[in-house]
């Protein structure tokens, strides 16, 4: 069963081999796009690829509002018949996604924090679970929940600059991943690596990722969207419901542990959020932001 709201890894009739029965003179209509205020969608009904732009400056965090809005779009898309994969990448400089957004989780109420953990939840099971293709093109930093966007998807292409980093790491802050972001990164660098890097709140320059297998290629920031175009087109030369389905066995253990444990995981985050060391720590965390910017 899938968890509610989420689209199911199921049959979903094959797509490919539709554009190429478009005249040529109309393939180049066959683009449209959507925005709102942190997320643009362009997509390419003629290939059946989307490509999603995060642009909430200045550093991509996962507000409540932005966690929102991916929703959105990836189930407009995950809707469309017309698409089958996604390009996910920025268009901040710098910065893929520094993660949750720290506002969201210091000086709020129950009710609040509540509501922004279950958005968290619905943004990683839309996307670890989506029916389509997914890669993500890491132009930029991306720490903790940014990492968590990139370790969902099907494969990670990182610039090859060895100033950006990527890591799970919530442990500097004082805070805990919860289990199944620890899962995901388990089964994508395997157990002793996440183990190492959990504990140590680790953050990994580009290079480093890409030999801990944490990004599958690195490139130069000139070739990260003709690259990521490249793999999306090897992935999409496969039927849809073979790929689908293994996808859905391999995924399913980890989706179906959350989605038993959904509530539960809501309140021990707010149990944990709300403790006065933790709200000390990420109030101290946001000062140290302010002065930097300063």
């Amino acid at each position: 069963l899938s968890p509610p709201g989420v689209l199911p890894l199921c049959h979903r009739p094959p797509a490919w081999g539709r554009a190429s029965r478009q005249p040529p003179s109309l393939l180049l209509s066959l683009c449209r796009a959507f925005s709102n205020n942190k997320i643009l969608v362009e997509l390419d009904e003629g290939k059946g690829v989307a490509t999603m732009k995060f642009k909430s400056p200045p550093v991509n965090s996962l507000s409540l509002d932005f966690l929102t809005e991916f929703c959105i779009s990836l189930e407009k898309l995950e809707n469309d018949r017309a698409c089958r994969g996604v390009i996910f990448t920025s268009a901040v400089p710098k910065i893929f996604s520094s993660g949750l957004d720290i506002t969201e989780m210091c000086g709020k109420s129950m009710e609040h924090y509540a509501e922004f953990w279950r958005a968290v939840q619905e943004m990683w099971l839309r996307l670890y679970s989506s029916n389509m293709v997914t890669v993500a093109a890491v132009n930029g930093s991306s720490p903790a929940g940014g990492c968590l966007v990139a370790l969902s998807c099907d494969y990670r292409i990182m610039v090859e600059n060895p100033k950006f980093s990527i890591g799970l790491n919530e442990a500097q802050l004082g805070i805990v991943a919860p289990f199944w972001f620890k899962d995901t990164f388990v089964n994508t660098v395997g157990h002793r690596v996440a183990e190492r890097s959990l504990q140590l709140g680790s953050l990994h320059p580009a290079p480093e990722a890409h030999r801990l297998g944490l990004v599958d290629e690195l490139v130069p920031e000139e070739k990260l969207q003709e690259k990521a175009v490249a793999v999306m087109d090897r992935w999409l030369a496969l039927p849809d419901h073979a790929r689908q389905l293994t996808k859905s066995m391999m995924r399913k253990a980890v989706v179906d542990r959350l989605v038993a444990h959904r509530e539960e995981d809501v309140q021990n985050f707010i149990t944990f959020i709300a403790k006065e060391s933790i709200q000390k720590s990420l109030c101290m965390y946001m000062e140290m932001l302010k002065k930097k910017k300063g």
